[in-house]
């Protein structure tokens, strides 16, 4: 089995737009379970060695806050050995990235009042990909994602339902049912999965790459693990940015 862990960069509203992030990126890691042992202990065995424990949770919000057990960032040569270790330690492990960049503006502007939720499109988009990346091994899935509110974890979860009923434009709900059967499972932050904390390392510097900040080497690693097709393309197999361009 192979599983999908969903994190998410921005926020999916449309109303207000954010001018210094226009845009908000769904995506995630794929792992196969047999390397989950593996991905686990090497993460734990990182935090270990920077922090003294295994109870940190890596968050980019506090990592680059400085805050809730990182506050030892603001030393230079913590911060330099930091993003060296860590830089290295997602370079090595063994998973692959999917994403959807969604750029809100132009989303808004092409399809104004029909315009679907950017979280709900997203979802739609990386099911897909997820769906043909274990159908082509062979294998089945599970997607997780990370609580957020009630009233959005419901709305995620009827989401789910839809699409397992009407299924999305490529694919009918019974395949996406009958090869994802482990479902969509939701789970709290508190509860240190590092699967998903591995995915919100992803996905910011995904968001920043699309909106043209400065690329970082961190960056440059994601993108040597995105999802490609059997010529290495990553647009449209790996990475799918919305509206695409004309």
């Amino acid at each position: 089995m192979k599983i999908l862990f969903l994190d998410e960069s921005g926020d999916h509203n449309l109303t207000k737009i954010d001018d210094q992030y226009p845009v908000f990126v769904l995506g995630g890691v794929i792992v196969d379970r047999d390397n989950l042992e593996n991905l686990n202990e090497r993460i734990d065995q990182f935090k270990k060695e920077m922090f003294g424990t295994t109870d940190i949770i890596l968050h980019t919000a506090d990592i680059t806050r400085n805050k809730n057990g990182f506050e030892r960032l603001k030393e230079k040569a913590f911060r330099e050995n930091f993003y060296e270790k860590l830089n290295h330690l997602i370079a090595t492990l063994d998973f692959k990235v999917v994403a959807c960049v969604i750029k809100k503006n132009e989303h808004v502007a092409k399809y104004d009042f029909a315009a679907i939720d950017p979280y709900m499109l997203g979802l739609n988009v990386l099911v897909e990909r997820f769906y043909m990346e274990i159908k082509s091994d062979e294998k089945k899935g599970l997607v997780i994602a990370e609580k957020r509110d009630r009233t959005l974890d419901h709305e995620l979860e009827l989401s789910w339902l839809q699409l397992k009923i009407k299924g999305t434009r490529f694919l009918k709900g019974a395949e996406i049912e009958d090869r994802i059967s482990g479902g969509l499972i939701l789970k709290d932050k508190k509860e240190n999965l590092n699967g998903l904390q591995l995915a919100d390392l992803v996905v910011s510097p995904i968001g920043r790459h699309i909106i043209g900040k400065k690329t970082n080497k961190d960056f440059e690693i994601i993108e040597e693990k995105f999802r490609k097709d059997k010529n290495g393309k990553v647009g449209g197999h790996g990475l799918v940015v919305l509206p695409k361009d004309n």
